[in-house]
C-alpha cells in the first residue's frame, strides 16, 4: 500500500515536469525602514504636586469664651462674611453697656468743666477772678474732654470684642476639619477650623535639574524670570485617579534659588476653581508640554535592547544591517523616543521587526531582484 503512494506522488511530479508548469520559488521581502532627520516636538514634562488654596486660612477665636454655635459643617462651601462660629457673647455685651455709661458719665463732667471754664472766662473778663482761677477751670475741661476720648475708646473696643464673638469667613472657600464641639472653652490660642479660599488654587512642585540647567545655559538672571515665566505654556492637572482637570493651568512663581539639596526650583501654578471641585491637599501630577527644536526622533519599536544597551540597525550600503548603540530620551508619548548620540541625519535604519533582525543581514531586496 505505502509502494503505491509513493509511485502515485512520483507520477504526479513527473507529470508536472512535463506540463512545464514552475514550482512556487520563496521570495524574501523588504523590511521597513526610516531615514533619519532631524525635526520638532513637544515633550511633555510631569511634576509630582500638591494643592493648596490661593488664601488658605487659620480660623482663630479674637476673644476667649464659652463656644455656643457652630454654623458650618466639615467640607462645606462659604462665602466671604459669612458666620462661622459664635461665642459666648453676654460678657462682651455687659463690657459694652458699662462702657457706654462711663461715656456717658464723661461726657457729663465734661459738660459741667466746659460750663466751669466759660463762666471764669466771663468774669476774668470782669476781673473779678484771677488768671490762676482760669487756668484751672481751663485745665479741667481739657481733661474732662480727655476722658470724653478715653471712654469712646472703651465704648468702640466693646463693640469690637462683642463682634469677636460671632466668627466670619474672610475668604469665601471650603471649611476644613472642625476639631472643637459646642460647649467647649475657646481662646485665641484654639484653631476652629481651616479654610481654604478655593475660588483660585496653586499647585506647587519642584521644577527639575533638567530644566534648571536649561536657564542656565540661556543666561537668566532674576530680572528675566519674569518674562521666562510668561513664555512657559500652560499646566494641566491630573488627578490621582487618571482624571484630567478641565480648566487649563499657568505658572505664577518661579523661585529664584536653587535648593542646594535638591538642585531643584520651586515653582507654583495657578488654576482657576470655578465648581470647587479642587480642594486643599489633594495631590496630582501637572504636565507642561515643552518644545524640543530640530531633534531625531524615531519609533520606539525600531530600538532594540541588549542587557543595558540600547541598538537600532542601521542600513549599509550594500542593504545589510549593522548594530549600533544609542543614547536617547523618552519622548513622554508612549511612541517615540528622542535620540540624543548614536544617529545622524541621513542614516537609514529598520523600524518595524527590527527584533527580528542579525548583524549583517540583507534587509532591503529591490524589485527586480525579487523578480528574477
Amino acid at each position: 500500500m505505502k509502494l503505491l503512494k509513493w509511485t502515485l506522488m512520483l507520477g504526479a511530479i513527473a507529470g508536472l515536469v512535463a506540463c512545464n508548469i514552475d514550482m512556487p520559488k520563496e521570495t524574501q521581502s523588504s523590511f521597513e525602514t526610516m531615514i533619519i532627520k532631524k525635526s520638532d516636538i513637544e515633550m511633555p514634562y510631569r511634576f509630582s504636586a500638591r494643592m493648596k488654596g490661593q488664601n488658605d486660612v487659620t480660623v482663630t477665636p479674637q476673644v476667649s469664651g464659652q463656644l455656643m454655635k457652630i454654623c458650618v459643617t466639615e467640607g462645606q462651601q462659604v462665602k466671604k462674611g459669612q458666620a462661622l462660629f459664635i461665642i459666648d457673647s453676654r460678657n462682651a455685651q455687659l463690657e459694652l453697656e458699662a462702657a457706654q455709661a462711663n461715656l456717658q458719665a464723661a461726657l457729663a463732667q465734661e459738660n459741667s468743666a466746659k460750663l466751669e471754664f466759660e463762666s471764669n472766662k466771663n468774669l476774668f473778663d470782669k476781673k473779678i477772678v484771677s488768671s490762676y482761677m482760669l487756668n484751672n477751670s481751663e485745665n479741667a475741661y481739657k481733661q474732662a474732654h480727655a476722658a470724653v476720648a478715653q471712654a469712646q475708646a472703651a465704648v468702640n473696643r466693646a463693640k469690637v470684642n462683642l463682634g469677636f464673638c460671632t466668627i466670619t469667613a474672610t475668604v469665601s472657600g471650603i471649611i476644613g476639619e472642625i476639631p472643637v464641639r459646642i460647649g467647649d472653652q475657646v481662646s485665641p490660642m484654639t484653631q476652629l477650623t481651616m479654610l481654604s479660599g478655593n475660588t483660585t488654587m496653586y499647585a506647587e512642585f519642584s521644577v527639575t535639574e533638567s530644566i534648571v540647567e536649561s536657564m542656565v545655559q540661556e543666561g537668566m538672571n532674576a530680572s528675566d524670570v519674569e518674562k521666562y515665566i510668561n513664555q512657559l505654556p500652560d499646566a494641566t492637572f491630573i488627578m490621582k485617579n487618571g482624571t484630567e482637570y478641565p480648566h487649563k493651568g499657568r505658572v505664577v512663581s518661579l523661585t529664584g534659588v536653587v535648593n542646594a539639596s535638591t538642585g531643584s526650583l520651586t515653582s507654583k501654578v495657578s488654576f482657576p476653581n470655578p465648581d470647587g471641585h479642587l480642594y486643599s491637599g489633594i495631590q496630582g501630577t501637572v504636565v507642561m508640554n515643552f518644545a524640543e527644536k530640530g531633534v531625531i526622533v524615531i519609533p520606539q519599536y525600531s530600538v532594540v535592547r541588549l542587557q543595558d544597551k540600547a541598538q537600532v540597525y542601521k542600513v549599509q550600503a550594500d542593504s545589510t544591517a549593522t548594530a549600533v548603540d544609542v543614547t536617547m530620551e523618552d519622548a513622554g508619548n508612549g511612541q517615540d523616543f528622542i535620540i540624543t548620540s548614536g544617529l545622524n541625519p541621513g542614516d537609514r535604519i529598520v523600524t518595524t521587526g527590527a527584533n527580528n533582525v542579525v548583524e549583517g543581514q540583507k534587509v532591503l531586496f529591490p524589485e527586480t531582484e525579487k523578480e528574477k
